[in-house]
């Protein structure tokens, strides 16, 4: 397990945070919590739950989670293990991902 660390990072004018501690990517949208989480197993990372507020569903809120996920694991060499079908259908959509599947 790495130590504690928020890194910070811009996506489409959307603040996403790495919240390593809580396995999560996290951001902040008028007070309210929007994240995607992760888990592992072994070598695995499996993102496992994608959760953004209803008012704020259908902003590319999610999309931008997923993208800083994706870009995470590529740094990280994770491979990734789709366990939400948000995630699963995001990879889908991104085949320059496809690399990524564990």
């Amino acid at each position: 397990m790495t130590p504690f660390k928020i890194d910070a990072v811009r996506v489409s004018g959307i603040h996403i945070q790495h919240n390593s501690k809580r396995q999560r990517f996290e951001t902040h949208l008028d007070g309210r919590l929007a994240y995607l989480s992760y888990t592992f197993r072994g070598n695995l990372v499996l993102f496992d739950h994608a959760y953004v507020p209803e008012e704020f569903r259908g902003k590319g809120v999610a999309a931008a989670l997923v993208r800083e996920g994706r870009a995470e694991a590529r740094r990280q060499r994770w491979k990734v293990v789709p366990d939400c079908s948000y995630v699963e259908a995001s990879i889908e959509r991104h085949p320059e991902f496809a690399d990524l599947m564990g």
